[in-house]
């Protein structure tokens, strides 16, 4: 199956001050990923083309990284997942910057029943955490996660060692 899924958030700051909030990417003061609600994004080698890393049990490989504009990853893990998916910031005019992420990929059969029923909705529930994160950085109004019962109830499965094994 082909996968097209894209995230895409508009946040009325300069590009500027969004790109230095994505370079503590991956950091100990991490200002972007939603490390608090999720497992922790990791790379061995920092962020730097050729590092290898992930979280929880997807696995992927950085393949184009320019500080602070976009980070490129090829997916190692799960099994079948055969594509990329990026994270990157814009410049939309004056004080506008939109931060997107896009997942590219062809599955096979297995990895597609796993896209569809689990994978997808852990994933747009991650990234719009993410995306709020950033965009709380720079508002006093915070938004909070809000999660579908599918989701919760796909979280409270994860946290169980028999579906992080039967699915990883």
């Amino acid at each position: 199956m082909q996968v097209i899924n894209i995230h895409k958030r508009t946040i009325r700051q300069s590009i500027d001050k969004v790109s230095q909030q994505f370079k503590t990417l991956t950091t100990s003061k991490d200002l972007v990923w939603p490390y608090e609600n999720w497992p922790a994004i990791k790379f061995k080698e920092g962020l730097q083309v050729g590092s290898k890393g992930g979280h929880g049990r997807v696995r992927y490989t950085i393949i184009e990284f320019k500080a602070g504009e976009l980070i490129k990853f090829q997916f190692v893990k799960p099994e079948g997942f055969i594509g990329t998916h990026q994270l990157k910031i814009e410049k939309i005019e004056g004080n506008e910057t939109e931060i997107s992420h896009e997942i590219r990929m062809n599955t096979t059969f297995k990895a597609t029943v796993l896209w569809v029923f689990i994978v997808r909705w852990l994933h747009d529930a991650l990234i719009e955490d993410a995306f709020d994160k950033v965009e709380n950085y720079f508002t006093g109004d915070k938004k909070k996660p809000k999660y579908n019962l599918w989701v919760k109830l796909l979280r409270e499965a994860y946290k169980r060692k028999s579906f992080q094994t039967k699915y990883a």
